[in-house]
């Protein structure tokens, strides 16, 4: 009896559909029913069905259990796959080869065939490979130098106003965004599948262009901006952040664009409880607000097609109010970062 309600619970409770069908074998057996009732219900053969009671029989409950095999042997060895993985990550011109620049999956198994590396191997294996090395496909990035002299000393002048913001003042991060332009942008969005959303691919600029000027205040993580038709109009953004924040003083991280450094910007920035800190060339990565650019271009402007400046204004408008009433200070500038052991500037991208 006790055997009997054990067999009825496995068959409600279980979710492995092998311990569950060898359960109902079982009981249904227990039951008195035969053979051919059993493979009728379940769909097994006799031998099936005769092999899992006379197993229940000697060896109990433990018979109900799978006994996975692991599948079939690898064909591969893991020595071929770790070559395999090497090969994947070299450009076919290394080989020799000019017909092409990149590898597919088809040209690299070819090539594997032809260096005798395997005998065979199919598009699906030899993307699991490269999968399980870790090889995936990526697209190639750059790496723009700095000639800056002073690249490291700059940095970290950025870097220790980012985790310690003098008490004297404010950090306050400026760039400009921009050119505006009207015109469609590309973006993504949920749509059903193989139903993109279509955007016009001819347009023209009667309408000229914008520009954005925008601080971002790590205090508290919010932006202030202002678009005007150029972009050197830098010294009334800094007389409207002066008036916002009177009485503090004011640390502007900024790159190297010429308005930055016009001689009337300096002089007012002097004698305004102003200091400009500037990147290193060619370092406008360390400017934190750049990655505030990359979310307003991506929430509100990728995938529209404003026709209007004021349209297109207003979406922005509306992005940074959102972005504002859900601000936090801005804290722990890229922690885990190589560049914070850095103790020159390294010779190439790592």
């Amino acid at each position: 009896m006790e055997e009997g309600r054990r067999l009825q619970r496995i068959g409600r409770t279980s979710k492995d559909p092998v311990r569950l069908r060898r359960a109902i074998v079982v009981l249904m057996s227990a039951q008195g029913q035969p053979v051919k009732n059993i493979t009728s219900l379940l769909r097994v053969g006799e031998d099936y069905a005769r092999d899992v009671i006379h197993a229940f029989n000697e060896r109990g409950f433990d018979a109900l259990d799978p006994k996975w095999s692991g599948g079939r042997p690898k064909t591969i060895s893991d020595k071929v796959r770790e070559r395999i993985c090497l090969i994947a990550r070299t450009s076919p011109a290394d080989w020799g080869i000019a017909a092409f620049s990149t590898w597919s999956l088809t040209k690299l198994a070819e090539h594997l065939v032809k260096r005798r590396v395997v005998t065979a191997v199919s598009r699906e294996t030899l993307r699991r490979i490269l999968h399980e090395g870790k090889v995936c496909w990526q697209t190639t990035t750059t790496w723009k130098a700095s000639t800056d002299p002073a690249f490291i000393a700059k940095m970290h002048r950025v870097l220790e106003l980012y985790d310690a913001p003098p008490a004297d003042g404010r950090v306050v991060c400026v760039d400009e965004f921009g050119p505006l332009n009207l015109q469609p942008r590309k973006g993504k969005a949920w749509r059903p599948a193989r139903s993109p959303r279509r955007l016009r691919a001819t347009y023209n600029r009667y309408d000229g262009v914008m520009h954005m000027l925008a601080a971002l205040d790590l205090a508290t993580g919010k932006l202030y901006y202002r678009i005007r038709k150029r972009k050197r109009e830098f010294l009334d953004l800094l007389k409207a952040l002066r008036a916002r924040w009177p009485g503090e003083k004011l640390y502007v991280v900024l790159d190297n664009f010429s308005p930055h450094k016009h001689p009337n910007v300096r002089a007012w920035a002097a004698d305004n409880q102003v200091e400009l800190v500037f990147l290193p060339t060619y370092g406008s990565w360390l400017n934190w607000i750049e990655a505030e650019f990359a979310a307003l271009r991506y929430f509100a402007l990728n995938g529209t097609d404003h026709r209007s400046h004021a349209e297109q204004n207003a979406a922005i408008g509306a992005y940074i109010r959102w972005h504002n009433a859900r601000a936090e200070p801005k804290t722990n500038f890229a922690p885990d970062s190589p560049i914070r052991t850095w103790t020159q500037y390294p010779a190439k991208a790592a």
